[in-house]
């Protein structure tokens, strides 16, 4: 599997959560879809070039929020959306963030409909593209 991460060393944002962030929208987009295998901790670190620790990390945070799972012997998978389930923490972890993305919306001065209507099109995008990959990924099975 081809699993693209980008790193930015010089980002604010620590780097186990630049991988964290950019295996989840991938998730969401369906460019990495329920069943398949996440490359090992030590390969994925090597490509990057960082500590194996950095990549354990980043797995333990996306197994804690349900994307993921490692089964011992086999591998790290990605779990089946329809078997996640929702806690309160992420929810409102999610909550805060669109109130970031809201507040900063609106101090760039756009207007709550124009701001809602970018939040559809970004979200309508995300759909789109996943069920874009599920029908290739059927048409490829049969």
């Amino acid at each position: 599997m081809a699993l693209w991460i980008q790193i930015s060393t010089g980002s604010n944002e620590p780097i186990y959560m630049q991988i964290v962030s950019q295996i989840s929208e991938a998730i969401a987009k369906g460019e990495i879809s329920a069943g398949q295998k996440l490359p090992a901790v030590r390969k994925l670190a090597a490509e990057l070039v960082i500590n194996p620790n950095t990549v354990a990390k980043a797995y333990s945070e996306l197994e804690q929020a349900g994307l993921i799972t490692t089964k011992t012997g086999s591998g790290t998978f990605v779990n089946d959306p329809k078997l996640r389930t929702f806690d309160a923490a992420n929810i409102n972890i999610l909550a805060e963030r669109m109130d970031s993305i809201v507040a900063r919306g609106i101090n760039l001065g756009i207007n709550a409909s124009d701001l809602a209507a970018m939040f559809r099109g970004r979200v309508d995008r995300f759909i789109n593209k996943s069920q874009k990959r599920e029908k290739e990924n059927e048409r490829d099975s049969t």
